[in-house]
């Protein structure tokens, strides 16, 4: 299994050990640097191994911050598919993991926020009492240099009656230490897979605190607290010689260790990491912006059951694949919102359509006012996805579970339409298609694509091109006595299709190995739209049911993300 893990995600991998050993060796780095360098000799002696603690953290915090905003810079992941069409689907895919690696490094963050801030309470702990001891120990006469002139200072701390929580909040690193730690955990909080589905505004809007995150870490190191001895006064007091005499000289000194030793801050350098993919964000959301005011039609509006909306759109110059998705955003219920929808319509149709259900605050007043209006849609994209790699496979498995079917939507339609124009270029030889769904209604605007295509197949001889199963995951007594009068009919009594709707859930043992049976020798892609705990058992199958022989079948997964 883990072979095949190795063989399906190398590029995801090879990411990972790089990310992870340039994280270690940066810790390891500036942990070892800041606990044996020269220059901070004295520092060390009043805080000891926080020093290095809290500064090798800090490395790994901007190295990471830089890394956070390029997996959601969208365009320049669609600039990256676009130019790397020629190279191998594998590594087209790995660009579908973006999200997984924005939220890694979103999580290492917070650990290294974690780290850095413990670090720095036990210095300013150290600090405190240095500056409050008088038994002329070395801590307790570094802390007293402040009196000896502007640059001969060490600890930040130069009265008796100052707190942790006065430094914490009255200083610059100590306040925008406060307020970017709070932005953090607010922005990790409310991104979980539940606040996301549930109330996607909550999360939309904290998730901008990351403007309050990045200007403070640029404010944050600018004060220079943390110090250590500079070169020059290294050079005429060297530490390691002259500590020792620092606590117990008097006026009459004469050795070459009279000279006070002197300190100079270590200048800030967040802003050093963080440029480039600031710079780099900014143009992404300028072309956003430019984008978004490209003219759209809504040429057609459809009601379907179950508060379905779908939109039929057109735009000038709007050109897109199968199973890509856009951003649209309605001025009319709010100026700043983006929501992700997959197109449904296919490239061959002289507009793109998406399918709007009612799930929170923002699509319910959607669905609203499009019975009232027609009001201004504004649309980002298309955004591309692993779905425009399905005709690369000579045999496709695609998982739709509820309104997930809207990739495959557009992958059915585009397929008809090569059936007609009697494309060469079509690679597949064999679709199947399962739909998971907990009611009934929620088939009722897809019927008429599968009913044509159903049709449209069999006149071209094609019908056993497309196998599909409509699983009904969740049903009540009154579909079951109908079920069971009509068992003998030609057509479902659910969906009104040929093929019959199936009650329960699949077993994707038994569903992988027929299609390992029918096809021995064939790479099938497996494509999913739904919930993580449904890829993770099609993950699982697509492991167990490839074969190690590289000429024997083999299942490669693919998962929508937005």
């Amino acid at each position: 299994t883990m072979g095949n893990w190795l063989v399906n995600h190398w590029f995801s991998a090879a990411v990972l050990a790089a990310w992870l050993g340039i994280n270690i060796f940066l810790f390891t780095y500036y942990f070892l640097f800041f606990d044996r360098d020269e220059r901070y000799f004295y520092t060390r002696a009043i805080l000891g191994s926080a020093l290095a603690w809290a500064r090798a953290s800090a490395k790994c915090l901007n190295f990471n911050s830089m890394l956070i905003l390029l997996p959601v810079c969208r365009n320049l992941l669609s600039f990256l598919r676009g130019t790397c069409s020629c190279c191998r689907r594998t590594l087209r895919k790995q660009l579908d993991h973006n999200l997984a690696f924005h939220k890694l490094v979103a999580y290492t963050l917070a650990l290294l926020t974690a780290v850095h801030t413990i670090a720095h309470l036990f210095n300013l702990e150290r600090y405190n009492q240095s500056q409050q001891a008088t038994d002329g120990s070395l801590p307790a006469v570094l802390s007293k240099m402040h009196l000896q002139g502007s640059n001969k200072w060490l600890n930040p701390i130069h009265s008796n009656q100052t707190t942790v929580e006065y430094v914490a909040f009255t200083t610059i690193p100590g306040l925008t230490g406060v307020i970017i730690t709070l932005a953090l955990i607010l922005m990790v909080t409310s991104s979980t897979e539940f606040i996301r589905r549930n109330y996607f505004e909550l999360f939309w809007y904290t998730h901008h605190l990351f403007l309050v995150y990045f200007a403070g870490l640029v404010i944050h190191g600018i004060a220079g607290l943390v110090r250590g001895q500079t070169e020059q006064s290294m050079a005429e007091v060297p530490p390691h010689h002259c500590a020792e005499y620092l606590p117990q000289r008097d006026q009459n000194c004469t050795h070459e260790c009279c000279k006070d030793p002197e300190f100079g801050s270590i200048p800030a350098e967040s802003w050093k990491w963080v440029l480039a993919p600031i710079i780099l964000y900014v143009f992404e959301r300028l072309l956003r912006v430019w984008r978004a005011q490209q003219k759209v039609i809504v040429t057609k509006v459809v009601m379907h059951p179950a508060r379905v909306l779908e939109l039929q759109m057109h735009k000038k110059g709007f050109s897109m694949e199968v199973g890509q998705y856009i951003f649209v955003n309605c001025p009319a219920i709010s100026p700043l919102e983006w929501h992700p929808f997959t197109l449904t319509s296919a490239p061959e149709e002289d507009f793109f359509s998406i399918h709007i259900r009612a799930a929170g605050d923002w699509t319910e007043r959607l669905i609203d006012t499009f019975q009232l209006e027609t009001p201004r849609i504004e649309v980002d994209g298309p955004f591309g996805t692993a779905s425009e790699d399905v005709f690369q496979y000579e045999v496709a498995m695609l998982v739709g579970a509820g309104i997930g079917v809207t990739p495959f939507a557009s992958i059915l339609k585009s397929i008809w339409y090569k059936f007609q124009q009697a494309d060469q270029t079509l690679k597949t030889k064999k679709i199947y298609f399962y739909w998971l769904c907990r009611d009934t209604g929620a088939f009722a605007w897809f019927n008429d694509l599968l009913a044509s295509l159903e049709q449209k197949m069999a006149e071209s001889g094609k019908a056993d091109f497309l196998t599909y199963r409509l699983f009904l995951t969740g049903w009540d007594n009154s579909i079951a006595n109908n079920v069971a009068l009509h068992f003998d009919t030609a057509v479902d009594t659910v969906t009104g299709l040929r093929h019959k709707t199936i009650f329960g859930r699949p077993m994707w043992n038994v569903e992988f190995a027929a299609v390992a049976a029918a096809h021995p020798r064939s790479v099938v892609g497996v494509f999913l739209c739904g919930p993580e705990a449904l890829a993770k058992s099609l993950q699982k199958s697509c492991h167990q049911h490839s074969s190690m022989d590289p000429r024997k079948v083999k299942f490669y997964f693919n998962k929508e993300n937005f």
